[in-house]
C-alpha cells in the first residue's frame, strides 16, 4: 500500500487534535507543536484516544503536557543512574581484565574467547577509530611519549574513549571466569548481570534519543535472579520484567552498592511526589511496592 497522507502545516495539526476533543487553548498549542514534532507528542496521547480516533472526554492538553514532562524529568533521573552503573562496570572490567591479561591484553583476540577474530579485530578498529578522533590530553601524551612503540592506548586510558556499546562487546567476549569476577562485585550471577547490561543499553539509547520511557514495554527484558536464592527479589513484592519498574528496581539496587548515599531513590520519590496523577500501573509498579527492600526508605 501507499503511503499518500500529505505533511500538515502547525496550524492544522492543532486543529485536527481540537476536532478529536482535545481541550486546549489553540494558540499555546501550535506554539508546542512547532517546538515538539506531532508524532512525538501523539504517544503521550495515546492512552487517551479512543477507538474512532477522538479523545476521552475532558482530555485537556495539561494533563498530556504534564505526562510529557514527567516522562522528560525521568529521563534525566534514569541517565544520571545509567552514567553511574556504565562508569562503575567499566572500572571493574578494566580492573579484573588488566590484572589478569595486562595493558594491552585487550588488544589480543586470545583473550577474548567469546568473540571471533573479525568481531575482534573490529572492536579494536572502533576503539582506534575513537581514540583518533579525542583531543583528550592524556591521549596526546600517550601518543608522544609511546606511540613509536604501541599502537593502541592501555585499557584503563582507552577505557575513558571507548563507547559503552565497546564496553559491552569486551564484557560479552572476555572469559567466563572474568564476567563472573564482575558480576561477583555487585553480588548477582553473570547471567542476571549480562542481562542487565543488554536491558540498561537499551534504556540508554531511548533517553539518549529522547524517546518515551514511563509506560513503555520493554524489549529487552532483565532476568530478575531467581527465587531459591534471591528471595528478596521476589518477596514480599514480586519484581517483574516486562516495564520501566524493572530496570528502575535495579538501579536502585546497583547504586546501594555503587554509591550507598546517594540520593537518587529519593529524588524518584520525590517526582512521583510531584506528579500524583500519573499511573504507576502503567510503569509495571505493582501494588505494596514501597514494601520492597529496594524501595524502602533509609532510617
Amino acid at each position: 500500500m501507499r503511503y499518500n497522507k500529505r505533511p500538515l502545516t502547525f496550524e492544522e495539526q492543532a486543529d485536527l487534535l481540537l476536532s478529536r476533543g482535545l481541550q486546549a487553548d489553540r494558540e499555546r498549542l501550535i506554539t508546542t507543536l512547532q517546538n515538539v514534532n506531532y508524532y512525538r507528542l501523539s504517544g503521550y496521547l495515546y492512552p487517551y484516544r479512543q477507538p474512532d480516533d477522538t479523545f476521552k472526554k475532558d482530555t485537556t492538553f495539561q494533563t498530556v503536557w504534564r505526562h510529557y514532562t514527567f516522562d522528560r524529568r525521568l529521563r534525566l533521573i534514569v541517565m544520571d543512574a545509567i552514567e553511574r552503573v556504565e562508569i562503575s562496570v567499566r572500572t571493574q572490567l578494566i580492573y579484573i581484565l588488566t590484572h589478569k591479561t595486562g595493558a594491552f591484553g585487550y588488544a589480543q583476540s586470545k583473550n577474548f574467547p567469546g568473540l571471533n577474530k573479525l568481531d575482534h579485530s573490529r572492536l579494536i578498529d572502533t576503539i582506534k577509530h575513537e581514540v583518533a578522533r579525542s583531543k583528550e590530553t592524556f591521549v596526546i601524551h600517550f601518543q608522544q611519549k609511546y606511540g613509536d612503540t604501541h599502537n593502541v592506548l592501555p585499557m584503563w586510558m582507552s577505557g575513558e574513549i571507548m563507547s559503552f556499546g565497546c564496553t559491552l562487546t569486551i564484557y560479552n567476549g572476555v572469559s567466563d571466569d572474568i564476567k563472573k569476577a564482575v558480576a561477583s562485585y555487585y553480588k548477582v550471577p553473570e547471567k542476571v548481570l549480562t542481562s542487565w547490561l543488554k536491558t540498561l543499553n537499551v534504556i540508554r539509547n531511548i533517553c539518549a534519543h529522547h524517546s518515551r520511557l514511563w509506560n513503555r514495554v520493554l524489549g529487552v527484558k532483565p532476568l530478575i535472579p531467581r527465587k531459591n536464592k534471591y528471595p528478596e527479589w521476589h518477596e514480599p513484592v514480586q519484581i517483574t520484567q516486562e516495564r520501566v519498574f524493572s530496570i528502575l528496581t535495579i538501579f536502585s539496587y546497583l547504586l546501594e552498592i555503587i554509591a550507598p548515599h546517594t540520593r537518587w531513590r529519593n529524588r524518584l520519590m520525590d517526582l512521583f511526589d510531584e506528579y500524583p496523577e500519573i499511573s504507576r500501573l502503567n510503569m509495571g509498579f505493582p501494588e505494596g511496592w514501597t514494601d520492597s527492600v529496594f524501595w524502602k526508605s533509609k532510617s
